[in-house]
């Protein structure tokens, strides 16, 4: 059988090295910046911010993993410490027993909105900045286009 892989030439190889490289240093210098001024990964930041833009800050737990790319496990488990941070609480959902709810208390809030300016403003020095508009613009849809060919955007389950 003769072989069919399609090898990187060269200069895609070189390129995928970058993204890889770029990608790893960003969100290097994103928890680092997170760690140093807030004491949290910038995970559980990705957990807040998608529960505090949710209506009535709080989501399905199956639908806050599809926002945040996380498992299930895994974001049980990151819920579980900010929970004991008193930044999340989980509820169990009236119309689905076998669901639980994850609201972002007043708390965690507070918490979201002193970690939001050194975030976005590491956000903006290391890729904004440096990219200029147009370059993230074109990033912007490039990351779309990948996002769409994993299947895009995950449908929200019914709320509860």
């Amino acid at each position: 059988m003769a072989d069919e892989t399609r090898w990187l030439s060269a200069a895609e190889q070189a390129d995928w090295r970058a993204f890889i490289a770029a990608d790893r240093l960003l969100f290097e210098a994103l928890e680092q910046q997170m760690q140093r001024e807030h004491g949290m990964p910038v995970t559980y930041y990705e957990i807040l911010v998608e529960l505090s833009e949710a209506p009535g800050r709080a989501l399905r737990m199956s639908q806050l993993a599809a926002g945040t790319t996380s498992s299930r496990s895994r974001l049980s488990h990151a819920v579980a410490r900010l929970e004991r941070q008193g930044w999340v609480r989980r509820r169990d959902c009236p119309t689905d027993r076998r669901g639980q709810v994850a609201e972002l208390t007043d708390a965690g809030f507070a918490a979201l909105q002193e970690a939001a300016p050194g975030h976005v403003e590491t956000v903006r020095t290391h890729l904004l900045d440096v990219l200029g508009p147009d370059k993230f613009e074109a990033l912007g849809e490039i990351s779309r286009a990948i996002v769409e060919h994993f299947g895009g955007a995950q449908e929200p389950e019914p709320g509860c």
